[in-house]
């Protein structure tokens, strides 16, 4: 009979201990205790050795990011010394040609600031500039990032965020441009509650939510100090911190180039290169910045006077960021319906309020839609050659012409007076050239995408010319062709060429209906998107070009006949070059 299992009860003072785990530093101290509580040193070795692409395009984002902390800096430093408040006081600063006026007291905190305060009027003005420096990057920073086709799968929240930054730091802008209460700024509020008004049906209690009453109240002026130092900003670091996150999660797209495919990443460790680099380039923005705000005047309250809503500035124009939506009511022709008791004003609600809400819905939608005219559902690291997506180039050159004649229309006054030309003819020029323009912008770029791809596909199977102007006995002249690299020859054929969808039938081969995946109109809309692309060289086609080279030169017959031949075409003097 087996013994039964000797059981051995442990004393209450000896524990089970697991083995001490080693820190990753070499030395105790605050790193060493840190890191054995949170594991500081495998979180650092993992984002110390994350590899970025070097490319001078991946700048703009960085120079968008270090904006933002010089805003962040700057509005710390003005935040002691305004004061948003717009109770009315006699100035007594140091400013003689409004001393004794009433102003607002936040009016008179921007003075202060910038004629009192040492170094005051030194970082209003590079707050100021950074702010326009920052709305500028982010925004060509999207345009790179659209050409190149970074927004695609799985990228798609990323690009989302990157939309809800722009309208955040639009809103951010113009609540800081609001602040200092002067006249030029005040036009622009009133500016603002015009569209507010024209919002159908809830227009008058909106603007009366918004200042507190009747504009212009006595409370704008604190709500938009909260909003820009508080709400905004808050967002703002919420967005950003979430898309940096999401660019470490993906990883970061890269151009196309010899070794570099969808599944790696070449350039450099964050640590030390890249590090390094970043540090220096952020040097190098705030020292701009600061000379910009030390050399170049801006936004000047002091030769505007306080605000007045009986009174406007002759030929005030706003930030050039906002300028496209006050161009688009300008040209707006004067269309309001009366319904009732109600008038909605269409000139100031569709170009004003619907205008930023189309911008901002059609590129939050524009990766879908692509994806949708495609059919493409398969990951991309790698980034397009703006050339190989013609229709998409197209698309934003377009965009970005018709955002340029609205901005030009916001300065139709500056333009007539500056030219001597008519306002009403620059109006209705205008309002033909807003729809005309984009049209003529998205063929002729077209085109030139189009071009490029013919050669691009005419370099990758004949080579790059050698320089050499050989005559030939005929009278002809040509040039001799070198073979590409291999590396080159990739960058020319590594593209992905999408086939246009086509629709699918509506019934299986045993005539049952199923359910149509491919529409007619989708399948159209896909032949339009994709049906003029230049197809690039085939295998096949690339190895025969190889082997052109190769073939025995023709050689010249001899004697007689050789002086016969060269006799018979000596006239052919004229022949085509080729």
């Amino acid at each position: 009979m087996a013994k039964p299992t000797s059981v051995v009860e442990t004393s209450p003072e000896v524990e089970a201990r697991e083995p001490e785990k080693k820190s990753s530093f070499p030395s105790s101290g605050p790193l060493n205790w840190a890191d054995e509580r949170t594991g500081l040193a495998k979180i650092g070795r993992f984002g110390l050795r994350k590899i970025f692409p070097d490319h001078w395009s991946f700048l703009l984002g960085e120079i968008a990011l270090y904006s933002f902390v010089v805003l962040l800096l700057t509005g710390v430093f003005l935040t002691i010394w305004f004061k948003p408040s717009m109770a009315e006081i006699e100035y007594d600063g140091s400013y003689q040609l409004l001393k004794g006026m009433p102003v607002s007291e936040a009016f008179a905190s921007t003075l202060h600031i910038s004629f009192d305060v040492r170094g005051g009027l030194l970082v209003r003005q590079i707050h100021h500039w950074a702010a326009l420096l920052f709305v500028a990057a982010a925004f060509v920073h999207m345009l790179r990032v659209f050409f190149t086709g970074a927004f695609r799968k799985p990228r798609e929240v990323n690009w989302l965020i990157g939309v809800g930054l722009m309208s955040m730091s639009l809103i951010a802008g113009f609540a800081g441009y609001s602040l200092p209460d002067d006249l030029l700024s005040g036009t622009g509020l009133r500016f603002v509650d015009g569209l507010i008004r024209s919002i159908p049906l809830i227009g008058t209690w909106a603007e009366f939510f918004v200042f507190g009453g009747q504009y212009p109240g006595d409370l704008v002026i604190p709500r938009l100090y909260m909003v820009h130092i508080l709400l905004i900003p808050g967002l703002l670091l919420g967005l950003v911190a979430a898309h940096l996150a999401l660019v470490v999660y993906y990883k970061h797209t890269q151009y196309p180039g010899p070794g570099r495919t969808e599944n790696n990443v070449v350039g450099y460790p964050l640590f030390p290169v890249y590090m390094a680099k970043a540090g220096g380039f952020f040097f190098i923005v705030f020292g701009l910045l600061v000379l910009m705000g030390g050399l170049f005047q801006i936004n000047p309250v002091w030769t505007y006077g306080p605000y007045d809503p009986a009174k406007v500035t002759a030929g005030s124009q706003p930030d050039w960021y906002m300028g496209w939506v006050e161009g688009a009511i300008r040209i707006m022709p004067n269309w309001e319906s009366h319904w009732g008791s109600t008038t909605w004003s269409w000139a100031v609600f569709l170009p004003g309020v619907g205008l930023m809400g189309l911008l901002f819905g059609l590129l939050a939608a524009w990766p879908f839609i692509e994806a949708w005219l495609t059919g493409d559902k398969r990951e991309h690291h790698l980034l397009d050659r703006p050339r190989n997506a013609p229709t998409r180039t197209a698309f934003g050159v377009a965009g970005i012409t018709c955002y340029a004649m609205f901005w030009l229309s916001g300065g139709n006054d500056i333009l007539a007076t500056r030219f001597h030309l008519s306002l009403n003819a620059i109006t209705i020029f205008m309002r033909v050239a807003i729809f005309v323009a984009p049209v003529i912008a998205f063929i002729i770029t077209k085109r030139i995408c189009l071009s490029l791809q013919r050669a691009d596909r005419e370099r990758a199977l004949h080579g790059s010319e050698d320089g050499v102007i050989v005559r030939s006995p005929e009278g002809g002249y040509s040039e001799g062709h070198l073979p590409l690299s291999e590396d080159e020859q990739f960058l020319l054929t590594q593209h992905l060429q999408h086939t246009p969808l086509e629709a699918s039938a509506e019934t299986d081969g045993a005539g049952v209906a199923k359910k149509q995946k491919v529409s007619k109109f989708r399948a159209r809309a896909s032949r339009w998107f994709l049906g003029s692309e230049i197809p690039k060289p085939t295998s096949h086609e690339l190895e025969e070009a190889a082997h052109h080279g190769d073939e025995p030169r023709r050689e010249l017959p001899e004697g007689e006949d050789a002086e016969r031949q060269l006799d018979g075409r000596r006239d052919d003097d004229r022949a085509p070059t080729h």
